[in-house]
């Protein structure tokens, strides 16, 4: 029986890793894919474990484990360095004693397979089939999002939720700013569920929250990184408190789908339009103030957009392009509780 391993940071795992493991799975007969995580990283072993995980669902011929280390005991290189895969190759030694082949995609495999003296298979060291590497998704998540698997895409995904009162202009500016980007947007939901803001009961705006929030899961795994969503959880819970003075229950996993990395709040400093399916101008203004309240009550930090309509699309781009500036880092997922793993 051929047991072999390979070894990485998978900090993002993306679609060359992907291909490396499916190429070490026609090697051997067993694969263990070690996971290895700095003491200096935050992003943690367990979420990195899940995008794998997710990508080779129920194979049994393969294992994952966490390995969790000190860089003042075992340095990062890039670099083929003798010294440094003596020490990777002792540690994987007593890890796997009874390993018969590392596979990589890196020539200093050479050398910790010797040192650890079994056989090591080289695989698209040139990058021919997937151009890529973590290091470059990092820094440029929107050119590289092709090659991230679809389990990993929903970490990397980048949400911006536009909020307000009824007839602000929450669907006309996320239309717009989805256009500007040519990114995915998920549309509100309540108004295709619920005809007639006067007349719907709770368990309408139950199902308002679990359809938006699949909506939002769909959008996570397209092809654009930017997700613009035209209203969420809170609003919808906003309702319930507003129109039956009730809390409006919903799973951890509808809340945590709803998390965003910046939220607009329109002002409803502009002209209302009825349509004679929304509240009345009155009623309109108290929500808006059951809005904040609720907002305010989640700890939710919104940025306020006021003016006229123009000045509103100006504000919110200058938002968003904040936003893309910012260092790329997980964001949407929960953060995952670490389990013991193997220590360096």
């Amino acid at each position: 029986m051929v047991r072999a391993f390979v070894f990485g940071k998978f900090l993002p795992f993306h679609k060359g890793h992907e291909a490396l493991i499916n190429f070490a799975l026609t090697q051997c007969d067993f694969l263990t894919v070690l996971i290895c995580c700095s003491d200096q990283e935050t992003v943690n072993g367990r979420l990195r474990e899940n995008w794998i995980q997710q990508t080779f669902l129920d194979n049994q011929n393969l294992e994952l484990r966490i390995v969790n280390y000190k860089e003042s005991e075992l340095p990062n290189t890039s670099e083929s360095s003798e010294a440094i895969s003596k020490l990777w190759a002792k540690f994987f030694k007593e890890l796997l004693p009874d390993y018969h082949l590392l596979v990589t995609s890196e020539p200093y495999g050479d050398f910790v397979a010797a040192y650890m003296d079994i056989r090591h298979i080289l695989f698209d060291q040139k990058r021919l089939k997937f151009p890529v590497s973590a290091s470059t998704i990092i820094k440029d998540s929107f050119s590289n999002w092709e090659f991230l698997p679809d389990s990993v895409k929903p970490s990397f995904s980048i949400k911006v939720v536009i909020l307000g009162t009824e007839s602000t202009g929450k669907s006309t500016l996320a239309i717009k700013l989805a256009a500007h980007y040519g990114c995915t947007l998920v549309a509100e939901v309540g108004r295709e569920l619920i005809s007639d803001s006067k007349n719907f009961r709770q368990q309408d705006l139950l199902l308002v929250a679990e359809q938006h929030a699949l909506n939002i899961k769909q959008a996570l795994i397209g092809n654009h990184p930017l997700v613009i969503i035209d209203t969420d959880i809170h609003l919808t819970k906003s309702y319930s408190k507003f129109v039956f003075g009730e809390e409006l229950l919903t799973n951890d996993e509808i809340i945590d789908i709803n998390k965003a990395a910046l939220y607009l709040y329109l002002n409803n400093d502009v002209e209302f339009v009825q349509d004679g399916t929304r509240l009345d101008l009155s009623d309109r203004n108290r929500l808006d103030l059951s809005h904040r309240e609720v907002l305010k009550s989640h700890k939710i930090n919104v940025v306020e957009i006021a003016g006229n309509w123009d000045e509103r699309f100006e504000k919110a781009l200058k938002c968003v392009n904040e936003l893309l500036r910012a260092p790329l880092k997980t964001q949407n997922y929960p953060s995952l509780p670490e389990k013991g793993g193997d220590e360096a």
